[in-house]
């Protein structure tokens, strides 16, 4: 359903295209850096009520496809060892690895759990106290938390067949690697408000004062993200640069504290390698040496270190989520890449900037 046949209130969304027409009289390119963003603006056809000069791009804010191939082959190569069981959010089921995906493993009688939260992979490891619980801990600051809890809880109840394989990235940085990168010139960023919940609007101050461009933190809701790329427009329009908060009803200004303090205790900074983005200093977390004995990276570092690098790949998500290339400019786009037989993980995350042009945008 395109956007005015969804949404109700069409006299409020009148007036915002009707602001943005008169604010986006020049050429402006704004990253939706978050992959609901993508997704929520080619559902909702927001692109087709901007004014021409106007575009959106998408950035690198969908952690199932900026996990790098190589920790994802590592967490797949843990199947070969028995009796381990690999425990992962639905959205990494069908994510291809080099060689395999977990839904592939899966149907091949590996034992393969799809959990709805960490802790239900900690229930499952209480269960089957014979095997090795593994899960794959994906996903930014919105989702590190959840994490840090079951490790906690996995300590404090000794589940000592518990441990996590552990991916998480946070945000800031990889938004200073890829503006520093100059690859893409980009006019202003739609920064993601559940991340945002987490780590403050303050923490992209850095984006204006260091690069020179304005941002605007929004929710997911069509109006959100309308309200978020007028007040990009209208910065640029008055030659601002700031960061501003439109999702106020949910994101702060500064950090959540209590969630901040869980994270410190859990995790330390660490560098990560990005699908598309190489590796960036400090964007990572790994897990602190009072809970190392629940990282899977310690616990099986022998198969790890067996693991080959992945080869060379045709597949253009790392081009895609830096901005500087469109889903449809991929040589294997709606060719031998689609949802049903996806070669990269853009096209077959749900937040995938390949699945949304796929599903919505192929006119």
């Amino acid at each position: 359903m395109r956007f005015s046949e969804e949404f109700r209130d069409k006299d409020l969304v009148r007036d915002i295209a009707g602001r943005l027409k008169k604010l986006g009289t020049a050429p402006a390119t704004i990253m939706e850096v978050c992959g609901t963003h993508t997704m929520a603006a080619a559902r909702f056809g927001l692109k087709e009520l901007l004014p021409p000069p106007v575009r959106l791009v998408s950035g690198p804010g969908c952690p199932v496809c900026v996990t790098a191939q190589e920790d994802l082959d590592g967490f797949l190569a843990l199947a070969e060892r028995p009796g381990i069981i690999l425990a992962s959010f639905g959205d990494m089921l069908r994510v291809p690895g080099t060689c395999i995906s977990l839904e592939k493993l899966r149907a091949q009688g590996a034992a393969v759990k799809v959990v709805y939260s960490p802790l239900d992979a900690v229930d499952l490891a209480k269960q089957e106290k014979e095997k090795q619980v593994v899960f794959f801990g994906v996903g930014f600051e919105t989702t590190m938390p959840a994490t840090a809890v079951a490790i906690q809880v996995a300590a404090a109840d000794q589940v000592a067949n518990f441990s996590v394989f552990c991916v998480h990235k946070t945000m800031p940085e990889a938004l200073k690697a890829l503006l520093s990168g100059g690859e893409v010139k980009v006019s202003g960023l739609l920064c993601p408000g559940h991340v945002t919940t987490i780590i403050g609007a303050s923490a992209y101050d850095f984006i204006p004062r260091d690069f020179g461009i304005p941002c605007a933190v929004t929710g997911f809701e069509p109006l959100d993200l309308l309200l978020g790329i007028e007040s990009i427009l209208r910065q640029l329009s008055r030659g601002e640069v700031k960061v501003e908060n439109v999702y106020t009803r949910a994101v702060p200004a500064e950090p959540n504290p209590r969630a901040q303090a869980l994270l410190n205790e859990v995790f330390a900074p660490s560098d990560a390698k990005w699908r598309g983005l190489g590796v960036i200093p400090g964007s990572g977390v790994s897990i602190r040496e009072k809970y190392q004995t629940f990282d899977a990276r310690s616990r099986f570092a022998e198969i790890l270190a067996r693991v080959p690098p992945p080869p060379p790949s045709a597949c253009r998500c790392g081009d895609i989520l830096r901005g500087v290339m469109h889903p449809k400019e991929c040589p294997l786009f709606g060719k031998v890449c689609s949802p049903s037989q996806p070669i990269g993980p853009c096209m077959v995350s749900s937040e995938g900037a390949c699945a949304a042009v796929y599903r919505y945008g192929r006119e």
